[in-house]
């Protein structure tokens, strides 16, 4: 195994602990909150807007470990009619039009966490720019993993840092 495929396997592994951690605190404080307003009826500030950063986390983290597994959507028309160089170009340009995107969006959510950082969250009283932070997090790690899909293709599928229920 390759430096870069066990520093791919711990970085995307660790990627999949903290959003599957991130879930469960918003199941946790989503659970929380209902309780706290319909059973003991003192509805709490800060609960709903945990379970929400914690939601938007998870995403952006999910998103980039989608991309390492290449489980985002993809029209496939194309890419089934295509045979030898023109499918590697095609891929090539997909790769590359995301990559740049991703890396555009990682730019433009640095700015905005970096605009916001005086304002505070209503109920946590914390920097909104932890929220923010998301963002350029999020699409950065989703840019590395397309670009290490796309250039190890030949990392074994038992290095996978996801597994879906079907794997076993």
């Amino acid at each position: 195994m390759t430096l870069i495929h066990r520093i791919d396997k711990a970085l995307f592994g660790l990627v999949s602990v903290v959003a599957q951690a991130l879930l469960w605190l918003a199941v946790a404080t989503g659970f929380f909150q209902v309780v706290s307003r319909f059973v003991l009826h003192s509805p709490l500030d800060w609960s709903e807007v945990l379970t929400r950063a914690a939601i938007i986390w998870a995403v952006m983290l999910g998103v980039a470990l989608a991309f390492r597994q290449g489980s985002m959507i993809a029209v496939e028309f194309l890419r089934e009619k295509l045979r030898g160089k023109a499918k590697c170009l095609l891929e090539g340009i997909v790769n590359l039009t995301c990559i740049g995107f991703l890396v555009f969006l990682a730019w433009m959510g640095g700015q905005m966490t970096y605009r916001v950082r005086f304002q505070s969250v209503a109920g946590l009283e914390v920097s909104i720019s932890w929220v923010y932070l998301a963002i350029p997090v999020g699409a950065g790690l989703a840019a590395l993993a397309l670009l290490l899909r796309w250039l190890t293709p030949d990392a074994p599928a038992s290095q996978a840092p996801v597994r879906n229920d079907a794997q076993g």
